[in-house]
Formats: C-alpha cells, sequence, structure tokens
C-alpha cells in the first residue's frame, strides 16, 4: 500500500471537525429533545420516536452508496454542503412536525415523517462525503489522529448544544421548540458553509497526480461489484459485526434515557435536555482519556482491543446501575450514573474508530470510500433497530407490568448484556498497537493480513 501525501495541516482538520461539530448539534435536538417531548409532553407511545428516528438510520443504508460515488471520483464538498443543508431543513421540520402534534396528530406525525427521512439523507450525504474528503487530504499516519479529532468535535457539538439549548427551551413551549431548533440549523449550516470553502482544492491536485485513483475514474466500476468484494473481506466483515452489535447496544439508550428520566426521575425537558449533555460530556472526557493514555503506553504490549474491550465492559456495568437506580428514585446519583456511562461509551467509540481509519486502508485502497460505507451503514441499520426495538419493548413491558421503573429497567440490562457480547468479538479484532493507532495509522504489510485472517 502506497502511503499518501499530506495535504491538509491540522487546521484543516479541524475545519472538518466543524462539520462534525454542526452534524450533532442538529441531531442530538431531533433525536434526543423532540423524543422526550413526544413522550412526555404529548405522552404519545415512545414508539412513536422510536420509528422516526430509525427512518432516519434506515435512510442512512444508502451510505455504501455514497462512498462508491466517492471512490470513482466527483466533488466532495457540493454533498457536504448539500448534504447540511437537507439535515438542517429536516430538523427544523421535525420540530414543527412535533409542534402540529399537540393540535392535529396525524398531521404532525406526516411532516415528521417526511422531515426524518430528509434527516437521514442529510447525515448519510453530508457525513461519508466527509469522511471521504479527509481521508483523501491526511497522510495514511495521520488517519487515526484525524479522526479522533474530529469525532470528539461532533461529540462536543452534541454536549454543547446539548447543554445550551436546553437551558433556552425552559419555560417550554411549542413556538420556543422550533425557535430553538431553526437557530441551531441555521447556525450549524453557515458553519459548514465556511469550514469547507475551498478546502477540496487542497486535494485536487494530488488526486489528479494519483494514479490508481485516475484508474478506477477511468473504469467507473459498477456499484455491487465493488460491494461484494468488499463484504467479501474477512477484517471489514468481521469488523462490521462488531459495530453492528455494539452499537445495537449504545443506540437504544439514546432514546430511552431522557423519557426514563422525566418518567421517574420527574425531570423537566431542560433538565433531562442538559442531562443528555452531562452524558456528551462524559463520552467526550472517556475519548480524550483513551488518547492521552495511548500517549503514555506507546511502549506496552496493549492495544486498541483492549480500550474497546475494557470500554464496553464498562458500558455496561453502568447500565446495570441504571437497570437498579429506577427502583430507587431520585436518591440514586442519576448525573454521575450518567456521567460515568457517557465515560465508557466515549473511551470504547474513540477505540473503535481508531482501529476503523487503520483497517479501513485493508485491502483495495481504491475501496476505502465503499468500505467506510459499508461500517456506516451497519452502524446506521443498528441504531435504528435499537430505537425500535428500545421504544417499543418500553410500551410492551409497561403494558404488561405497568411499571415505568420495571420497563426501563428491563431495557438497560438489555442492553449490557448486548455490550458483554460486544466485548467477547472485540477479542477477535487486531488494530495493532495502541499508541500506533491513536496516534497514527501504519502502513499495512503482509504480516498484517496474516493476523487478521489467523483470528
Amino acid at each position: 500500500m502506497t502511503m499518501n501525501r499530506a495535504n491538509f495541516g491540522w487546521l484543516d482538520i479541524i475545519r472538518i471537525g466543524f462539520v462534525q461539530t454542526a452534524i450533532g448539534a442538529v441531531v442530538v435536538l431531533t433525536t434526543s429533545t423532540l423524543n422526550r417531548v413526544m413522550v412526555v409532553e404529548l405522552a404519545l407511545p415512545a414508539a412513536l420516536p422510536g420509528l422516526l428516528v430509525a427512518i432516519h438510520y434506515f435512510v442512512q443504508f444508502t451510505r455504501p452508496r455514497f462512498g462508491y460515488g466517492s471512490d470513482i471520483g466527483g466533488k466532495r464538498t457540493p454533498w457536504i454542503i448539500g448534504g447540511m443543508a437537507v439535515l438542517a431543513a429536516g430538523g427544523v421540520l421535525a420540530a414543527a412536525g412535533v409542534a402540529f402534534m399537540a393540535t392535529s396528530q396525524l398531521a404532525g406525525i406526516a411532516l415528521a415523517f417526511v422531515a426524518f427521512l430528509l434527516i437521514g439523507a442529510g447525515v448519510g450525504a453530508c457525513g461519508t462525503s466527509l469522511l471521504v474528503l479527509l481521508a483523501a487530504g491526511v497522510a495514511d499516519n495521520q488517519r487515526a489522529a484525524a479522526a479522533t479529532l474530529t469525532w470528539t468535535m461532533m461529540i462536543t457539538g452534541f454536549a454543547l448544544t446539548a447543554g445550551i439549548a436546553g437551558a433556552f427551551l425552559d419555560p417550554f413551549s411549542f413556538p420556543r421548540l422550533i425557535v430553538v431548533t431553526g437557530i441551531v440549523s441555521a447556525i450549524a449550516l453557515s458553519i459548514t458553509i465556511a469550514s469547507v470553502w475551498k478546502l477540496e482544492r487542497k486535494v485536487e491536485k494530488q488526486s489528479e497526480n494519483d494514479d490508481s485513483g485516475t484508474a478506477e475514474k477511468r473504469e467507473k466500476p459498477a456499484f455491487l461489484p465493488a460491494l461484494r468484494q468488499v463484504m467479501g473481506e474477512p477484517h471489514t466483515l468481521r469488523f462490521g459485526i462488531f459495530v453492528f452489535i455494539s452499537m445495537l447496544a449504545y443506540s437504544a439508550q439514546d432514546l430511552v434515557l431522557e423519557p426514563f428520566a422525566g418518567l421517574v426521575f420527574g425531570l423537566t425537558p431542560g433538565e433531562s435536555t442538559q442531562l443528555g449533555g452531562i452524558q456528551y460530556g462524559g463520552i467526550l472526557s472517556g475519548m480524550l482519556f483513551v488518547a492521552l493514555a495511548g500517549l503514555k503506553v506507546r511502549k506496552s504490549a496493549g492495544g486498541l482491543r483492549a480500550f474497546m474491550i475494557t470500554g464496553c465492559l464498562l458500558s455496561a456495568g453502568m447500565l446495570a446501575c441504571l437497570a437498579l437506580s429506577g427502583f430507587l428514585g431520585p436518591p440514586w446519583p442519576l448525573k454521575l450514573n450518567v456521567f460515568a456511562l457517557g465515560f465508557a461509551n466515549g473511551a470504547y467509540a474513540v477505540a473503535a474508530i481508531g482501529a476503523m481509519m487503520w483497517l479501513v486502508s485493508e485491502g483495495d485502497p481504491a475501496r476505502r470510500g465503499t468500505r467506510m460505507g459499508v461500517w456506516g451503514a451497519a452502524q446506521a441499520v443498528a441504531f435504528g433497530l435499537g430505537g425500535i426495538l428500545g421504544t417499543a419493548s418500553v410500551d410492551i413491558l409497561n403494558w404488561m407490568f405497568n411499571s415505568d421503573s420495571f420497563a426501563y429497567a428491563m431495557i438497560f440490562v438489555a442492553q449490557s448484556l448486548l455490550f458483554l457480547t460486544s466485548a467477547f468479538l472485540a477479542r477477535s479484532i487486531d488494530p495493532g498497537p495502541a499508541s500506533e493507532q491513536i496516534q497514527s495509522a501504519p502502513s499495512i504489510t503482509a504480516s498484517t493480513m496474516v493476523r487478521l485472517n489467523e483470528n
């Protein structure tokens, strides 16, 4: 595999990170705050927001196609800006749809359905093209560090938006909800345009001089053969299964945590939104901790696999504690528990990102976008299923046992078991030494391929 020349400096990588921040800012309001409003303020079945959020994830099943399009050439910037514009429009329409549900339930649900289709398409188009642009502009030995930085900035977008928007949502009203969402969406689109403006020019000359890249553009292979080639790679399939199971474990809590806090602990919409901010603050802290730990253990035998396993095990433990908190009620230190859960999730996530940015260069380098798209699709489908299964299970268990505490506790227990399964699956992933992956993405050697095939 040939090492690519770096065209992006760290300032350019930070600019890409701001786009990730913008994506996170819009998404957190649609998947957390609007979900809580539908369940608590409007007293609608929890399966409704679960279905809507699932729709936006299932639309992202098209991510491999977006990645394939990036593989064979074309401009990334229009896809990034256009995707963000669609995402921003979807965010505002989703808030309007929830507001309409208070007076005209069917019309509101129909509008929300369209809105979440737009949200999914926007995230898929913008996010996939953004990752391909990042991969094209950084050197191979920068990939994991660049991915960690940009992903951390996305989590920062989650945390800041949840905290700041949560403060402006109280006292709660539906017009206020639409205004806050509209302002956040407009700021996100503006940040995206400013961040990627003329950025792609720095990689265009490299693409023109890349022999393998131009060959791919001339041949323009069909999508399905390219997808079959990628799916036939053992490391791609193995890592995809791990991503699916671990994201399934992670995703359900995204939709049940805020309603749980409102119904069991009596938190207001603003307070529960701020609780989401605490969780994302924990995620950010966990990611930074693993990155710093990697710098200090550069000579140790431990690898990213150890961080992934530990993060999954800690996540399982914190979810078990949340299950217990439902029976103990407000005396339980809910904020501390949620922060610790976020910390564990962040530790697992940054290690998985480092592994992903290394493994994406395994096999045919001309299939990086398709390979990234496969893992993105696995994550999206897992999130969609997690939302449906989590919220629908809450409704079913509540109907059977007439207990909010018991219903949510069972969901948290199920997530805990999935994280335990993920920890077991992570044992078969060999992303290499921790320090190398957190700081850099080394070139792939024949011996590395042998180790992967032996697992």
